[in-house]
């Protein structure tokens, strides 16, 4: 990706600070940002993560970014909710890069880039039935509908180019609609939090309803996307799920040189139509998996 020289100064009106000099949305500053950084959809999961603690040094909430900074069992983390959609993971996404790589004093690239961890804890619906409600699913990969990554001089991984071509060849898929592209998450992060769960391609959609294929009163215009999507497989990789965020944060992340990894919490069964009434300890039960695994 074609990045700005590092001595470019940015104008006020790309990169946009609050009156005490912290990034516009997230209003945080460098000090703000662990290394290794949770991200959560819902403003209140933030504190389902950070009542395991041992102590929160930041709270700082603005709109739905809503951030805790503390320590769990000695390592510094931050956990951050970035509301739902992958044009909010857009903003949330670049202006933590921006917090911990733009001198915000003078608003000039820094000389070394740091890279973060990002890892979403979500909730997901998986769309094979012999994945239950209860479990947890580990993106390997995200593949996007929303085409995010096409607004940036995207250009992908060879593999991600093989299989993104190879879905598109199978869906036959609708010119009028964004092309859908596949990324891979970290490997780093997947080895190190995958024990026990499912590993697969999540599928992330631009909307809850048609775009998933739901039908309430409008019906959607691809009546057999999950039928697709099922019957769908490369070199033993198939999708295995349905949210909104992961695909944006993998291409942001990978084209920003972070770490991305998204786990998910599976409370619904899309295939045999089950959904978890107790979603929100299935949800508690990933969040201690993820945050022991970080500090293992």
């Amino acid at each position: 990706m074609e990045a700005l020289e590092p001595n470019n100064i940015m104008e006020n009106s790309e990169l946009i600070l609050n009156d005490d000099g912290s990034v516009y949305h997230i209003h945080l500053k460098p000090e703000h940002v662990a290394d290794t950084v949770i991200l959560v959809g819902d403003q209140g999961r933030v504190k389902m993560v950070s009542d395991h603690f041992d102590k929160v040094e930041h709270q700082i909430s603005n709109r739905e970014f809503n951030t805790h900074t503390g320590t769990y069992k000695g390592k510094r983390l931050t956990v951050m909710s970035t509301g739902i959609g992958t044009d909010n993971i857009d903003i949330a996404i670049s202006e933590l890069d921006a917090a911990v790589n733009i001198d915000l004093a003078n608003r000039q690239h820094k000389s070394e880039r740091k890279s973060l961890n990002l890892i979403r804890i979500g909730t997901s619906g998986a769309i094979h039935p012999d994945i239950p409600v209860g479990s947890f699913v580990i993106s390997e990969f995200g593949l996007g509908f929303e085409g995010l990554v096409y607004f940036y001089d995207y250009k992908p991984r060879p593999f991600d180019k093989k299989i993104t071509d190879k879905l598109q060849e199978h869906l036959q898929w609708n010119p009028n609609l964004a092309a859908p592209y596949i990324v891979a998450g970290s490997s780093s992060l997947v080895d190190r939090l995958q024990e026990g769960m499912v590993k697969g391609i999540t599928a992330t959609a631009s909307g809850f309803y048609g775009p998933q294929g739901r039908a309430l009163y409008l019906q959607p215009s691809i009546t057999d996307l999950g039928d697709k999507l099922r019957a769908f497989s490369y070199e033993g990789h198939r999708i295995t799920n349905f949210e909104m965020e992961t695909s944006a944060l993998y291409g942001l992340g990978q084209m920003l040189g972070h770490k991305c990894c998204t786990c998910c919490a599976i409370i619904a069964n899309r295939s045999i139509k089950e959904y978890a009434d107790n979603y929100k300890l299935i949800v508690k039960d990933l969040i201690v998996t993820v945050l022991d695994r970080l500090v293992d």
